[in-house]
């Protein structure tokens, strides 16, 4: 491997307050974001939706929890992924890892929910097997008349993000394909260690180690396997 050149500490510190000029860019541009993401028209939601619960049937108004946001993670522990009926999406069984104490943001009034095709009963094994404790529903509907299809989620994982006024709901936000790495600390603690992911698409000196992304992911409960 290629290592960088070897420097003295001075040196060492002097070349990090050079990047710190760039973290502090990087910085300010996310907060820009965020900022814009705010002022997002928002588009008005029919609250026709059905899912399951262990209690029964729930429009989307009542995933709400009583609170004025609600964010809906699209997770495929559906019947035909991989890994089924052992386990879900093995990506989206990473996100799920990635999931903290939702208290927090129940203190700005904001739920969290995920939602899949899996019935109750196959949700419910599958967070035991993983050590989950989430609210995970199950979208009820025909494929082309449902949640998953009409907020673009039928194909793939993606986020959306939804606020109440009273009983009127607006959709406000939506996340998918790499934007919902930001959920997911793992990227984040490997992104600032010298290997970095270690997958093939990275820009990384000559010689690091480097696998194809995707294919080194395991559920958490399977890694020893490998």
């Amino acid at each position: 491997m290629q290592t960088p050149e070897i420097v003295s500490a001075q040196e060492w510190a002097d070349a990090h307050n050079q990047m710190l000029v760039k973290e502090k860019e990087l910085t300010r541009a996310r907060d820009e974001l965020a900022a814009l993401r705010r002022r997002m028209p928002w588009t008005l939601v029919p609250n026709n939706y059905i899912f399951e619960g262990p209690r029964g049937r729930l429009s989307l108004l009542d995933l709400f929890d009583g609170r004025r946001q609600l964010i809906v993670y699209r997770a495929f522990a559906d019947p035909g992924v991989g890994g089924w009926p052992d386990h879900g999406c093995v990506g989206c069984s990473l996100m799920a890892d990635h999931v903290g104490n939702l208290s927090h943001l129940h203190a700005r009034d904001t739920t969290l929910v995920y939602v899949s095709r899996g019935s109750q009963r196959d949700i419910a094994r599958i967070q035991d097997r993983m050590g989950w404790d989430l609210p995970w529903y199950t979208i009820v509907g025909e494929p082309g008349a449902a949640f998953d299809t009409d907020f673009g989620v039928d194909q793939w994982h993606g986020t959306n993000a939804f606020i109440r006024q009273g009983e009127d709901i607006f959709r406000t936000y939506f996340i998918n394909d790499r934007g919902d790495e930001a959920f997911v600390n793992t990227w984040s603690f490997l992104d600032m260690t010298a290997l970095g992911r270690q997958e093939t698409w990275e820009d990384s000196p000559a010689g690091y180690p480097q696998s194809p992304p995707y294919q080194w992911w395991r559920w958490h409960d399977t890694y020893g396997d490998h």
